[in-house]
């Protein structure tokens, strides 16, 4: 049978499914526009033809996340799908390099999120990403999804539409009833002029100069 594609499997296992779905996406951008990220979905199924079912929609199949989530800008490095039987879920993880935050809208699961990092006045940079809308019925409620976006982006954060911000770490999370028709996630930001030299930097170098002067100061007392 035809897999179901990754865009829109929030919305038909919310057809089919009787559990409850959570959808984290953890993302960190680097000033050159490449960065990682992480991707965990999973839920709680009812009955073992609960299982069965998410098993042939393909959103729990290694070789169907592979394809969802492949294109030459983009690197898979781990893909796992397990179930934990203690509490009765089914997960999927994907972690993935990329080489510019908009190349990602060539893969499949992410072609209708309109990813993209453009330039804004005064050297600054406006990040947004489109969260598609996601349909309900035949008993099932909204309240049973989760969906949490999570973006760290590479300088100070000058507006944005988050629900929750912590210095350059911003998060953003929905019932399908809060995303409606499709919302977008946006935030403005100025770029981090350089990198934050680690402490340990500062002693090492300390260290040099003191070994360096004593050295000096020792050859000309002889």
């Amino acid at each position: 049978m035809n897999r179901i594609k990754m865009p829109v499997f929030l919305i038909f296992f919310l057809l089919f499914i009787n559990g409850c779905l959570n959808y984290t996406q953890i993302t960190t951008i680097r000033k050159d526009g490449s960065g990682n990220m992480f991707i965990h979905y999973w839920m709680k199924w009812s009955s073992s033809k609960d299982s069965s079912l998410v098993e042939q929609l393909g959103i729990f199949s290694k070789d169907s996340v592979y394809k969802e989530f492949s294109s030459e800008y983009s690197s898979i490095k781990k893909v796992e799908v397990f179930k934990d039987y203690n509490d009765s879920t089914i997960h999927t993880q994907v972690s993935l390099d990329f080489n510019s935050l908009d190349s990602l809208n060539r893969t499949p699961a992410f072609r209708k999120s309109e990813l993209s990092i453009k330039d804004g006045s005064k050297n600054t940079k406006i990040f947004s990403q489109f969260v598609p809308p996601i349909a309900t019925g035949f008993g099932f409620e909204s309240k049973n999804f989760s969906i949490t976006y999570i973006y760290y982006l590479p300088g100070e954060t000058l507006s944005h539409n988050a629900t929750e911000i912590e210095r350059n770490k911003l998060s953003w999370k929905f019932s399908p009833d809060d995303i409606g028709t499709g919302k977008y996630i946006t935030a403005t930001y100025r770029p981090f002029k350089l990198q934050e030299t680690p402490v340990w930097i500062y002693f090492c170098a300390l260290g040099v100069f003191l070994v360096v002067i004593v050295f000096l100061f020792s050859k000309r007392m002889k």
